[in-house]
Protein backbone atom coordinates (compact mmCIF):
# COMPACT_ATOMS: atom_id res chain seq x y z
CA UNK A 1 0.00 0.00 0.00
CA UNK A 2 2.94 2.17 0.46
CA UNK A 3 4.45 1.91 -2.42
CA UNK A 4 1.08 2.06 -4.37
CA UNK A 5 0.37 5.38 -2.89
CA UNK A 6 4.32 6.62 -3.60
CA UNK A 7 3.98 5.76 -7.07
CA UNK A 8 0.56 8.37 -7.27
CA UNK A 9 2.42 11.12 -5.41
CA UNK A 10 5.18 10.87 -7.75
CA UNK A 11 3.04 11.06 -10.53
CA UNK A 12 1.39 14.19 -9.60
CA UNK A 13 -2.13 12.90 -9.16
CA UNK A 14 -2.78 13.12 -5.51
CA UNK A 15 -4.62 16.18 -5.18
CA UNK A 16 -2.62 18.89 -3.82
CA UNK A 17 0.63 17.11 -3.86
CA UNK A 18 3.86 17.70 -6.15
CA UNK A 19 5.14 15.96 -8.78
CA UNK A 20 8.93 15.44 -7.92
CA UNK A 21 11.93 15.83 -10.46
CA UNK A 22 15.50 14.44 -10.25
CA UNK A 23 18.25 16.27 -8.81
CA UNK A 24 20.79 17.10 -11.34
CA UNK A 25 23.04 14.39 -11.59
CA UNK A 26 26.36 15.96 -12.67
CA UNK A 27 25.35 19.04 -10.28
CA UNK A 28 25.59 17.16 -6.85
CA UNK A 29 28.14 14.78 -7.91
CA UNK A 30 30.23 17.85 -8.37
CA UNK A 31 29.29 19.16 -5.14
CA UNK A 32 30.23 15.74 -3.15
CA UNK A 33 33.76 15.98 -4.80
CA UNK A 34 33.60 19.38 -3.97
CA UNK A 35 37.09 20.93 -2.23
CA UNK A 36 34.71 22.99 0.49
CA UNK A 37 33.72 19.52 2.02
CA UNK A 38 36.58 18.26 5.02
CA UNK A 39 37.72 14.93 4.31
CA UNK A 40 36.67 13.29 7.32
CA UNK A 41 33.02 14.22 5.97
CA UNK A 42 33.68 12.64 2.54
CA UNK A 43 35.59 9.52 3.88
CA UNK A 44 31.42 9.13 5.88
CA UNK A 45 29.91 9.09 2.21
CA UNK A 46 29.71 5.28 2.80
CA UNK A 47 27.65 5.61 5.66
CA UNK A 48 25.25 8.15 5.32
CA UNK A 49 24.93 8.05 1.17
CA UNK A 50 24.44 11.68 0.51
CA UNK A 51 23.47 11.63 -3.01
CA UNK A 52 20.43 8.19 -2.84
CA UNK A 53 19.10 10.04 0.57
CA UNK A 54 18.69 13.34 -1.09
CA UNK A 55 17.35 11.43 -4.37
CA UNK A 56 14.95 9.53 -2.46
CA UNK A 57 13.34 12.63 -0.71
CA UNK A 58 13.26 14.22 -4.21
CA UNK A 59 15.58 17.30 -3.22
CA UNK A 60 16.15 18.88 -6.40
CA UNK A 61 18.05 22.63 -6.82
CA UNK A 62 15.10 24.83 -7.29
CA UNK A 63 13.41 23.91 -3.96
CA UNK A 64 12.89 25.23 -0.44
CA UNK A 65 14.19 22.92 2.17
CA UNK A 66 15.09 23.17 5.73
CA UNK A 67 17.67 21.26 7.29
CA UNK A 68 17.35 20.66 11.62
CA UNK A 69 19.78 21.35 14.11
CA UNK A 70 23.01 20.91 11.24
CA UNK A 71 25.31 20.94 14.64
CA UNK A 72 28.14 22.67 14.85
CA UNK A 73 29.33 20.75 12.02
CA UNK A 74 27.29 21.07 8.98
CA UNK A 75 27.33 17.59 7.30
CA UNK A 76 24.48 17.42 4.89
CA UNK A 77 25.02 21.67 4.83
CA UNK A 78 28.06 21.05 2.86
CA UNK A 79 26.12 19.62 0.09
CA UNK A 80 22.58 21.37 0.18
CA UNK A 81 23.88 25.10 0.21
CA UNK A 82 25.75 24.79 -3.27
CA UNK A 83 22.91 22.67 -4.25
CA UNK A 84 20.72 25.06 -3.19
CA UNK A 85 22.47 28.46 -3.58
CA UNK A 86 21.78 29.53 -7.32
CA UNK A 87 18.37 28.49 -7.84
CA UNK A 88 16.56 27.20 -4.54
CA UNK A 89 17.07 28.31 -0.94
CA UNK A 90 17.91 26.59 2.36
CA UNK A 91 17.08 26.86 6.06
CA UNK A 92 19.64 26.12 8.56
CA UNK A 93 17.17 25.59 11.24
CA UNK A 94 19.91 25.78 14.09
CA UNK A 95 20.68 26.05 18.13
CA UNK A 96 19.60 29.15 19.90
CA UNK A 97 22.66 31.46 20.13
CA UNK A 98 21.61 33.04 23.56
CA UNK A 99 20.59 29.51 25.17
CA UNK A 100 21.55 29.32 28.43
CA UNK A 101 23.65 26.16 27.55
CA UNK A 102 27.06 26.21 26.33
CA UNK A 103 26.66 23.59 24.00
CA UNK A 104 24.10 25.13 21.77
CA UNK A 105 25.76 28.26 22.46
CA UNK A 106 29.03 27.16 21.05
CA UNK A 107 27.17 25.12 18.34
CA UNK A 108 25.30 28.26 16.12
CA UNK A 109 28.66 30.10 16.83
CA UNK A 110 30.98 27.08 15.30
CA UNK A 111 28.34 27.23 12.38
CA UNK A 112 27.99 30.89 11.73
CA UNK A 113 31.54 30.41 11.46
CA UNK A 114 31.63 27.40 9.00
CA UNK A 115 29.21 29.78 7.19
CA UNK A 116 31.76 32.50 6.58
CA UNK A 117 34.85 30.48 5.94
CA UNK A 118 33.43 29.83 2.09
CA UNK A 119 31.24 32.96 1.73
CA UNK A 120 30.85 31.91 -2.02
CA UNK A 121 29.20 28.53 -1.19
CA UNK A 122 27.05 29.65 2.11
CA UNK A 123 26.08 33.28 1.61
CA UNK A 124 22.77 32.63 0.72
CA UNK A 125 22.14 30.45 3.78
CA UNK A 126 19.33 31.66 6.18
CA UNK A 127 19.82 30.82 9.79
CA UNK A 128 16.69 30.31 11.73
CA UNK A 129 16.25 29.02 15.47
CA UNK A 130 15.07 26.10 16.55
CA UNK A 131 14.83 25.67 20.09
CA UNK A 132 11.24 24.40 21.57
CA UNK A 133 9.54 25.70 23.42
CA UNK A 134 10.35 29.57 22.49
CA UNK A 135 11.95 29.06 18.96
CA UNK A 136 9.65 27.03 16.17
CA UNK A 137 9.60 29.26 13.83
CA UNK A 138 11.92 27.64 11.39
CA UNK A 139 10.91 29.20 7.99
CA UNK A 140 7.83 30.96 7.16
CA UNK A 141 4.64 29.23 7.62
CA UNK A 142 3.30 26.74 4.51
CA UNK A 143 6.94 28.46 2.10
CA UNK A 144 8.84 24.77 2.39
CA UNK A 145 9.19 21.87 -0.35
CA UNK A 146 10.83 19.58 2.11
CA UNK A 147 12.31 19.31 5.76
CA UNK A 148 15.22 17.20 6.45
CA UNK A 149 16.11 15.71 9.64
CA UNK A 150 19.13 13.73 10.75
CA UNK A 151 19.09 11.78 13.77
CA UNK A 152 17.59 14.23 15.78
CA UNK A 153 14.24 12.73 16.83
CA UNK A 154 16.18 10.65 19.65
CA UNK A 155 17.46 14.34 20.99
CA UNK A 156 13.89 15.70 20.92
CA UNK A 157 12.21 12.80 22.91
CA UNK A 158 14.83 13.37 25.88
CA UNK A 159 13.86 16.92 26.18
CA UNK A 160 10.22 15.57 25.47
CA UNK A 161 10.30 18.20 22.63
CA UNK A 162 8.96 15.58 20.10
CA UNK A 163 5.37 16.88 19.73
CA UNK A 164 6.19 20.56 19.26
CA UNK A 165 9.01 20.23 16.71
CA UNK A 166 6.96 18.17 14.16
CA UNK A 167 4.26 20.48 14.80
CA UNK A 168 6.64 23.11 13.69
CA UNK A 169 8.16 21.17 10.52
CA UNK A 170 4.31 20.61 9.64
CA UNK A 171 3.27 24.51 10.07
CA UNK A 172 6.11 25.06 8.12
CA UNK A 173 5.99 22.80 4.71
CA UNK A 174 3.21 23.42 1.72
CA UNK A 175 0.68 21.26 1.04
CA UNK A 176 2.19 18.25 -0.63
CA UNK A 177 5.58 19.09 1.22
CA UNK A 178 7.78 15.88 2.50
CA UNK A 179 9.27 15.48 5.62
CA UNK A 180 12.51 13.27 5.18
CA UNK A 181 14.01 11.75 8.44
CA UNK A 182 16.80 9.24 9.18
CA UNK A 183 17.17 8.18 12.63
CA UNK A 184 19.29 5.22 14.71
CA UNK A 185 16.80 2.67 14.06
CA UNK A 186 15.53 0.46 17.29
CA UNK A 187 14.66 -3.42 17.07
CA UNK A 188 11.40 -4.00 16.01
CA UNK A 189 9.08 -4.85 18.19
CA UNK A 190 11.53 -3.54 21.12
CA UNK A 191 9.63 -1.26 23.95
CA UNK A 192 10.14 1.94 23.32
CA UNK A 193 12.27 4.41 25.85
CA UNK A 194 10.00 7.45 26.25
CA UNK A 195 13.38 9.05 26.20
CA UNK A 196 15.39 7.34 23.94
CA UNK A 197 18.63 7.58 25.76
CA UNK A 198 19.69 5.10 23.73
CA UNK A 199 19.96 6.90 20.79
CA UNK A 200 18.69 4.11 19.06
CA UNK A 201 14.20 5.13 18.18
CA UNK A 202 11.59 2.29 17.02
CA UNK A 203 10.20 3.05 13.22
CA UNK A 204 6.77 2.39 15.20
CA UNK A 205 7.61 5.57 17.42
CA UNK A 206 8.71 7.99 14.68
CA UNK A 207 5.52 6.99 12.49
CA UNK A 208 3.33 8.01 15.14
CA UNK A 209 4.99 10.75 16.14
CA UNK A 210 4.16 12.10 12.73
CA UNK A 211 1.07 10.82 12.39
CA UNK A 212 0.12 12.95 15.21
CA UNK A 213 1.75 16.27 13.81
CA UNK A 214 -0.46 15.74 10.67
CA UNK A 215 1.89 13.58 7.83
CA UNK A 216 1.01 10.57 6.20
CA UNK A 217 4.38 7.74 5.57
CA UNK A 218 4.22 7.84 2.00
CA UNK A 219 7.63 5.52 1.69
CA UNK A 220 10.78 4.19 3.12
CA UNK A 221 14.21 3.25 2.40
CA UNK A 222 16.89 0.32 3.69
CA UNK A 223 19.68 2.70 1.89
CA UNK A 224 21.31 3.76 5.34
CA UNK A 225 20.58 -0.02 7.06
CA UNK A 226 23.11 -1.55 8.65
CA UNK A 227 22.27 -4.71 9.24
CA UNK A 228 25.78 -6.17 11.50
CA UNK A 229 24.41 -3.45 14.40
CA UNK A 230 22.71 -4.95 16.67
CA UNK A 231 21.26 -1.90 18.65
CA UNK A 232 22.61 -2.81 21.96
CA UNK A 233 25.71 -1.58 22.88
CA UNK A 234 27.17 -0.48 26.28
CA UNK A 235 27.47 3.80 25.52
CA UNK A 236 24.16 3.22 22.50
CA UNK A 237 24.79 4.73 19.51
CA UNK A 238 27.62 6.48 20.49
CA UNK A 239 29.52 3.43 21.07
CA UNK A 240 29.80 2.98 17.64
CA UNK A 241 32.00 5.37 14.72
CA UNK A 242 32.19 8.28 14.55
CA UNK A 243 32.36 8.55 17.95
CA UNK A 244 33.35 5.33 19.76
CA UNK A 245 32.90 6.78 23.28
CA UNK A 246 34.36 4.13 24.63
CA UNK A 247 37.74 5.03 23.06
CA UNK A 248 40.31 2.53 22.97
CA UNK A 249 38.47 -0.23 24.19
CA UNK A 250 37.28 -2.77 21.38
CA UNK A 251 38.23 -0.09 18.96
CA UNK A 252 38.25 -2.52 16.18
CA UNK A 253 35.40 -4.31 16.89
CA UNK A 254 33.23 -1.20 16.30
CA UNK A 255 34.92 0.42 13.60
CA UNK A 256 34.03 -3.09 12.05
CA UNK A 257 30.35 -2.64 12.45
CA UNK A 258 30.61 0.43 11.02
CA UNK A 259 28.24 3.57 11.73
CA UNK A 260 24.09 2.88 13.22
CA UNK A 261 21.45 0.83 11.39
CA UNK A 262 19.23 3.82 10.45
CA UNK A 263 15.62 4.05 8.76
CA UNK A 264 15.05 6.25 6.24
CA UNK A 265 11.21 7.33 5.95
CA UNK A 266 9.39 9.71 4.22
CA UNK A 267 6.52 11.55 4.89
CA UNK A 268 4.34 13.71 3.15
CA UNK A 269 1.68 16.89 4.14
CA UNK A 270 -0.93 16.81 1.76
CA UNK A 271 -3.54 18.89 3.78
CA UNK A 272 -3.43 22.63 5.05
CA UNK A 273 -3.64 23.52 8.64
CA UNK A 274 -1.70 23.47 11.59
CA UNK A 275 -0.09 20.57 13.25
CA UNK A 276 -0.67 19.31 16.97
CA UNK A 277 0.55 21.50 19.27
Amino acid sequence: MIKLLSSIILLGVLAGCQTVKQVDGDLLAGILTGEHRKTENKARDQYRHPKQTLEFFGVTENMTVVEIWPGQGGWYTEILAPLLRDQGKLYAAQFDPNSKIAFFQNSHHKFQQKLLSHPKIYDQVAVTILQPPSHLDIAPAGSVDRVLTFRNIHNWMKADQADAVFAAIFRALKPGGILGIVEHRGTSGSVQDKRALSGYVNEKTVTTLANKAGFKLIDKSEINANPVDNHNHAKGVWTLPPTLRLQDKDRGKYLAIGESDRMTLKFIKCRSGKGTK
